[in-house]
């Protein structure tokens, strides 16, 4: 017997209706400021863009109620200007939301995308990537609490001077004590701390140090592709303990082994590349392009993503998985999942996998609201408890 796609197409969208799909990670802002300027005239969303993963009518077809914008700001960026530069990122958030009000809503709480879902919009938080943005300031950190900012990633590709970066050498094994001041703060101000990015040991310590539930707004299994961006095993089973929520990325060199390998062996090449007597700027462009040519990218696919949300139900349990997707964060896309368009086509491939439509509805979006509530929760017991941390990282790290 044969099942029909349509039929679980339209089974797909069905529950897509009767949840907010949330999505941990987009960051079209980012796209508005390299190639607009941050300016959204230049730039209208509410058209189809084919240039982008993201624009107004393919949320809508993808069913997405939720959306986490990532105010992602390089951290190669001089020292001092990091925060302006997330502060100009959040303006974007909220430009978006007064350009399109009958799509968007600014959402700061799990009530608030609920609110926005039942109203028929989308609900919209904001999430700082990267601790390179608050520039060792606890009190940067709060006003952009105050500004909407409900999760920050402690690192990025590079470590902070707080904390260690998974595609960075270690430096303060895990977090400093002034990270741990940082994730204490976070718990108290109810900001969901964000583990992707960071190295395994900063997952443990922060999972050792944390008050509340953790999220990886885009990660996905390691045990399944090897890449350190992902979750290992035993952090997989910590989260269940800590009640936090995996959000399994769309990236294909995180999801397929494969493709993980084919970039391995790219950057060895450049790396040769670029070790030779007479190499150049464009002879090294002209070796990858040869290289390229013959060594096509193998495709990550929807069944590939599947298989990380196996992985991390046999590890952490079906209440500790969510969608991180990093759309107009990646310059490759799985195939079947190429835009916001498409996440029915992996809720399919999960009916197809005899998940239940109760536990899909979890990854979805159940999964997400009930940690954000937990952290909400969280932050006002411990509100009652202790006021800001007037901490440095001068005091704590010397």
């Amino acid at each position: 017997m044969t099942t029909d796609p349509n039929s679980e197409i339209q089974r797909a969208r069905a529950l897509h209706d009767k949840i907010p799909l949330i999505d941990g990670h987009n960051d079209l802002p980012w796209q508005y400021r390299k190639v607009a300027d941050n300016a959204l005239s230049k730039i209208d969303i509410a058209q189809h863009q084919p240039g982008l993963h993201t624009d107004i009518p393919r949320l809508r077809e993808g069913g997405v109620g939720g959306q986490f914008w990532s105010v992602y700001i390089p951290q190669a960026l001089p020292k001092g200007e990091h925060v302006r530069a997330t502060m100009e990122q959040i303006d974007v958030v909220y430009n978006m939301l007064r350009q399109w009000p009958d799509t968007f809503q600014l959402s700061l709480t799990a009530d608030d995308v609920e609110a926005a879902f039942d109203s028929g919009k989308i609900g919209s938080l904001i999430g700082i990537e990267g601790g390179h943005s608050i520039d060792n300031s606890l009190g940067a950190l709060r006003m952009f609490h105050r500004l909407g900012a409900r999760y920050m990633t402690l690192t990025h590709f590079k470590n902070v001077d707080w904390a260690d970066s998974c595609t960075d050498e270690p430096k303060v094994d895990g977090l400093s004590q002034f990270g741990r001041e940082v994730v204490r703060e976070m718990n108290r101000l109810g900001m969901l701390v964000d583990l992707s990015h960071v190295h395994a040991d900063t997952m443990r310590v922060a999972l050792d140090t944390s008050d509340a539930p953790v999220v990886f707004s885009h990660s996905s299994a390691r045990a399944i592709t090897g890449h350190p961006r992902n979750v290992p095993d035993d952090v997989l089973e910590r989260v269940k303990e800590n009640n936090g929520v995996v959000m399994v990325s769309f990236v294909p060199g995180f999801v397929s082994q494969q493709t993980y390998e084919h970039g391995l062996a790219r950057d060895a090449e450049k790396a040769r590349l670029e070790a030779q007597s007479d190499s150049s700027d464009e002879s090294v462009e002209a070796g990858l392009e040869a290289w390229d040519a013959d060594n096509p990218e193998p495709r990550a696919t929807v069944s590939d993503i599947a298989n990380h949300i196996d992985r991390i139900r046999e590890k952490a349990g079906i209440d500790h998985i969510g969608i991180g997707s990093d759309f107009d964060g990646i310059t490759s896309v799985p195939e079947g999942l190429e835009d916001v368009s498409k996440y029915p086509v992996l809720t399919a491939e999960l009916l197809r996998r005899e998940y239940s439509e109760e536990d899909i509805l979890k990854i979805l979006g159940g999964n997400i609201l009930r940690l954000m509530r937990a952290v909400e929760n969280a932050a006002t017991r411990i509100q009652q408890e202790r006021g800001p941390s007037e901490a440095s990282i001068e005091d704590l790290d010397g």
